[in-house]
């Protein structure tokens, strides 16, 4: 299983992140082709604030559904929503599980 794993720093204005995070861009992220699931999870670091304060981890078959979804219309339109307000805070990585 192939992971898309975006990890993001708290914006200064979180309201405003959040709105557009989940009103506008995981809609977008769900029509996603090859898609398997996708999970949220609000972190804080052990004993005290950490360096980011939320994870979305994206589940596919393998790499290459991967890179198929993202070469979508739909990937694009995800990508190009997401970088429309969350560019400064969003750090992505691919992940593999052994």
């Amino acid at each position: 299983m192939t992971k898309l794993i975006a990890l993001y720093k708290k914006p200064e204005n979180v309201e405003e992140f959040e709105n557009k995070y989940f009103n506008e861009h995981i809609p977008l992220v769900n029509k996603m082709p090859g898609l398997k699931k996708a999970e949220i999870t609000r972190l804080k670091g052990v004993g005290g604030e950490g360096k980011f304060y939320l994870q979305a981890t994206m589940y596919f078959d393998n790499e290459d559904a991967l890179n198929e979804a993202m070469a979508s219309p739909e990937g694009k339109a995800s990508a190009k929503n997401l970088m429309s307000f969350a560019k400064d805070y969003v750090t992505m990585y691919i992940g593999e599980d052994n």
